[in-house]
């Protein structure tokens, strides 16, 4: 999956810029039979040695602007923590879909609902520095939820492009979407380059976002915890498969 031009089609232009920033991948495997029960048709549960993954992203989005506008204060500025999992469609290719997107920037969550069906949710995020050094904390609590999600972790300090032939690889270097609209599923290509990552320690971690998408987690500790400082993002037009 390095080389990932290979699965670009880049049907039509691209019609968003955004910048990812302070990426915090957290991953647990799980039952294939499971996860792909909650997939929509079309799409297959990607494996990894044999297990299908689950992940919570962290993150803050920058710059997040229509190709043909500016960015816009806090319209294009918000935090937004995901629940993910990989996938493949019936053509092969490799994609991430979305069980929910939690973000701080309500009308940002109402555009992606409606013009991409995206799962996003409102919420009440926040993040700053840690007491340690190189660390961050992120806070996080659904529009009507009494659920508190919090992760603390400190970056390791040694940044580098995922191997090939690794689950890092397998697990970041995705560059498509997908989602289900008007009942139908769509794709979303994005290009970027390399993600550079680095281990994670983590002090403070939550798998509620997991359980609420309904997966059965308890307190298990994740068993990859990553940090990316991120980097600049090109979105091309979605289309139906």
């Amino acid at each position: 999956m390095r080389n990932a031009e290979e699965n670009f089609q880049h049907i039509g232009p691209v019609v968003m810029y955004q910048r990812w920033k302070r990426l915090l991948f957290l991953h647990w495997p799980y039952e294939p039979g499971i996860v792909q029960a909650k997939l929509p048709e079309g799409l297959i549960a990607d494996r990894w040695q044999g297990d299908a993954w689950l992940g919570i992203v962290c993150l803050a989005m920058r710059d997040v602007r229509p190709r043909f506008l500016p960015a816009i204060g806090g319209l294009s500025n918000f935090l937004q923590l995901n629940v993910r999992t990989y996938v493949r469609d019936a053509a092969g290719r490799p994609g991430v879909w979305f069980f929910s997107l939690d973000c701080s920037q309500s009308l940002a969550a109402s555009l992606a609902r409606g013009l991409l069906g995206l799962p996003y949710h409102c919420a009440d995020i926040r993040e700053r520095p840690g007491n340690a050094r190189e660390s961050y904390y992120f806070h996080c609590q659904r529009r009507g939820s009494h659920v508190v999600e919090h992760y603390e972790y400190t970056r390791s300090g040694c940044l580098m492009p995922p191997a090939a032939g690794t689950i890092e690889e397998f697990l970041l270097e995705r560059y498509r979407l997908y989602s289900i609209r008007r009942r139908r599923l769509m794709s979303v290509e994005i290009r970027h380059r390399s993600l550079e990552m680095e281990s994670a320690e983590l002090r403070r971690w939550s798998t509620a976002p997991l359980e609420a998408a309904g997966f059965n987690m308890g307190a298990e500790a994740p068993v990859h915890a990553w940090y990316s400082p991120g980097g600049k993002v090109d979105v091309f037009a979605p289309r139906y498969l």
